[in-house]
């Protein structure tokens, strides 16, 4: 059984080829692997962490795709579902040079929102030591339902449970909806990732440290932000800090995120309680998690850039000698 087990969507990202073109300028696109709960499973597989994979693809080319492509880098999908009821969702990415990103998705429905209730194997996800999410498998049922009773069953079993409120409004019918639906599951949390670029809807205001106490009081142990090439913030109830990124050569910023946040869940699987980790601990977890979505940055598709353990420890090597 693995170690970690990731829930959510399994898609085809469409990533335009020319910064700053709006979609509607039909920029050409590369196809590629995605989902951002995907490629935290991937990422944790890179990072020597035994991950598991619950999703739908639809039964296309596409999700044959998919399929194959998280098996390969070493994802165990017994429980990645096909499904004829749907095709493989499908969303196209406009990249922006402030780091924000326009996006469309071809989900109506998707074959990621057929995930239900039915389909979880309680025995699977009891066996998980940390189980992440995001919000995006909220947004439609009966996918919504399935996190849910996911989320319960996992933190039941005493896993790290890791949420990723990441703001799509595109798969939302309603902006208040989503906002409230992000909300109704902090407290199920203990590890909360917010990227800074969605920070402000999320929390209703722009000041970080007021934010990530308003997530902390609804229970998470530690709440971190993501700041781009400017590194990252996190707080806890005993402690705050910042802690500096990385400046590389970005060829493709999507997913960089994802690669963060599957960096620092594997140095977090198994260290204890985050409430109880020193300021040391904590800095030395996020440098490593800031040099992981550098990485990912650096290469095109997110799944195929996602970095090895060697990787980002080579990586940090060159950066101490003066070295990029």
């Amino acid at each position: 059984m693995p170690a970690a087990i990731c829930l959510g969507e399994l898609l085809i990202d469409f990533v335009s080829q020319r910064m700053n073109q709006p979609l509607s300028a039909l920029p050409p696109f590369l196809g590629a692997a995605g989902g951002a709960p995907a490629n935290v499973a991937v990422g944790l597989a890179r990072q020597g962490v035994d991950a598991g994979f619950v999703g739908k693809v639809g039964d296309d080319p596409f999700g044959q795709h998919l399929q194959r492509t998280v098996a390969e880098a070493g994802v165990d999908t017994s429980h990645l579902l096909t499904t004829a009821q749907a095709r493989t969702t499908i969303v196209f990415v406009a990249q922006r040079s402030d780091g924000r990103k326009d996006l469309c998705f071809y989900r109506h429905p998707g074959a990621d929102m057929m995930l239900a209730p039915a389909d979880l194997d309680a025995d699977y996800l009891a066996s998980a030591q940390l189980f992440h999410f995001g919000s995006v498998s909220l947004s439609a049922s009966p996918q919504r339902e399935a996190t849910v009773e996911a989320v319960r069953m996992a933190k039941a079993a005493g896993a790290l449970i890791s949420y990723d409120p990441n703001w799509r409004p595109g798969v939302w019918a309603d902006a208040g909806e989503g906002k409230a639906w992000i909300w109704r599951m902090m407290d199920a949390a203990a590890v909360v990732k917010l990227a800074e670029e969605e920070f402000e809807f999320v929390t209703g205001t722009s000041d970080q440290e007021a934010g990530c106490q308003r997530v902390l009081e609804m229970g998470p142990e530690l709440v971190v932000v993501t700041r781009g090439s400017q590194g990252c913030y996190y707080q806890t109830r005993r402690l705050k800090g910042a802690v500096s990124g990385f400046a590389v050569a970005v060829v493709d910023p999507l997913g960089a995120g994802d690669g963060f946040n599957a960096a620092m869940l594997a140095r977090l699987l198994g260290a204890g309680p985050p409430s109880q980790m020193s300021r040391a601990e904590l800095d030395a977890i996020m440098t490593w998690a800031n040099a992981a979505g550098a990485l990912t940055c650096m290469s095109n598709g997110v799944i195929p850039s996602l970095p090895t353990t060697d990787q980002v420890s080579q990586f940090l090597d060159r950066q101490r000698h003066g070295f990029e």
